[in-house]
């Protein structure tokens, strides 16, 4: 008699960011240890949802396996009943990461990725944190044993607004920074992945790898070596001269990591030094688009939408989607290792309990959880420090209504501070309140 496994309902906000929903939509059609699925997606805009739900029932026809799909314009149907609730939204979307690049433009205030501190981090988070308390409010309600996994930035925020500002606290925030980072590090000593041991953690965007060891001897003095030897294609790039200055090798790309700091994007001798893009998530957002309108033909033309069945252990190419990762390991038991963003308490010992940090983490039968890695090296908390700064002071905006807390954190970014007055910080942030008023809280208008 065949044994009865109940159907896993897996609830995507924002399912209209194609990226994210598309790459965990097929690893959970590709694992055989799971159980029928039913994908609920959700999306404020009726068009995103469509083409969504389009996009995920093709995935499941093509990979032929037992999963559900519906679409509601209604969050709290969407979630109701939900295992598991994956948060990809994008408050505003390009037209309001736009206004984030362009205005602190006109200011001088040059910008590469811009979600997660600086200026565009911190109205990321205006306008993202409120819309994040209450999609977590409504789980409290209908679907209380559920698991909120926010892939949204900035991400150091949002879960711990959710923590501060709801009494719901089932939330892990996912990201690749870590992951990528390991595997870029292993292939630069050229050393099997598996075969090295990591420990990384900090906040996420600037988390660095404490540990990094093959047979017990740490890897670094080989890195140093590989570094030195090539001064053109690794010297020149921001996240090697954080390693090479405070000792540890920081998990954000050189682009990104540039904005965390007040050494580089005021001097033009500096972009030219360490190749920073500015402006680059604004192409990035664009090649998105570019990617929609393709899908669009795909799907209108019949024709399959990204499953390369090139990988015949899983039936098709695996995205290694961390929510899938998560999802399959509670449901199966299958044991794995993935870094998440959590409530400190102490897991890292000298940084603030109710920040969100990003640690290893444990997955299995047991459940999510946590390790504790004890204190970081002092220079690490301390460059960490400039980071929560931001991070906390919009947070606290954002629940409060202080609008004060908006110009202190400006006023406190590492970019910003380097580059504009005070005067001239509040009058770039009056702007932006001005410019975002629709999306942010009412106390911001």
């Amino acid at each position: 008699m065949e044994h009865f496994r109940a159907v896993i309902r897996v609830a995507f906000i924002g399912a209209g960011s194609i990226e994210f929903t598309r790459n965990v939509v097929s690893d959970l059609c590709g694992y055989q240890d799971l159980g029928p699925l039913h994908l609920s997606l959700h999306d404020i805009s009726a068009e995103r949802l469509e083409f969504a739900s389009r996009l995920v029932k093709s995935i499941v026809a093509q990979a032929g396996v037992d999963a559900t799909v519906t679409a509601s314009l209604d969050r709290v149907e969407a979630i109701t009943g939900a295992r598991y609730v994956i948060n990809e939204i994008q408050v505003g979307g390009y037209d309001s990461t736009r206004v984030d690049f362009d205005i602190p433009a006109r200011y001088g205030l040059r910008q590469t990725i811009a979600d997660t501190i600086g200026i565009g981090g911190i109205f990321r988070g205006l306008r993202t944190i409120p819309v994040a308390v209450g999609l977590a409010s409504d789980m409290s309600r209908r679907c209380p044993d559920a698991y909120l996994l926010n892939y949204t930035n900035p991400m150091a925020m949002l879960p711990w607004a959710i923590y501060q500002g709801t009494d719901f606290q089932r939330v892990y925030g996912l990201c690749h920074s870590v992951r990528d980072t390991h595997a870029f590090l292993a292939g630069l000593v050229g050393v099997p992945e598996a075969e090295i041991d990591f420990v990384t953690a900090g906040f996420n965007h600037q988390a660095f790898v404490l540990r990094f060891e093959h047979g017990g001897e740490s890897l670094y003095p080989k890195l140093a070596q590989i570094v030195h030897a090539h001064p053109e294609s690794l010297g020149r790039r921001v996240r090697v001269e954080l390693y090479r200055r405070f000792g540890f090798f920081p998990t954000e790309s050189s682009e990104h990591s540039a904005e965390y700091v007040p050494w580089v994007m005021r001097h033009n001798s500096q972009l030219i030094r360490f190749r920073v893009p500015v402006g680059e998530y604004l192409a990035r957002c664009e090649e998105n688009l570019a990617e929609l309108d393709e899908l669009t033909r795909q799907l209108d033309a019949g024709e399959p939408v990204g499953l390369d069945t090139s990988d015949t252990d899983f039936g098709y190419h695996r995205h290694d989607e961390l929510a899938a990762q998560f999802i399959r390991s509670l449901e199966s038991g299958y044991e794995q290792e993935i870094y998440v963003n959590v409530r400190n308490d102490g897991k890292i010992s000298n940084l603030p309990a109710d920040a969100c940090v990003e640690v290893p983490c444990d997955l299995g039968a047991a459940g999510p959880v946590p390790r504790a890695v004890g204190a970081l090296p002092v220079q690490l908390a301390a460059l960490n420090r400039t980071f929560l700064n931001v991070v906390e002071l919009t947070v606290h905006a954002a629940l409060s209504g202080n609008r004060d807390h908006v110009y202190q954190a400006a006023l406190l970014d590492p970019n910003t501070s380097a580059t504009l007055t005070t005067d001239q910080t509040v009058a770039m942030c009056d702007e932006l309140l001005e410019a975002h008023a629709a999306l942010l809280p009412s106390f911001a208008r």
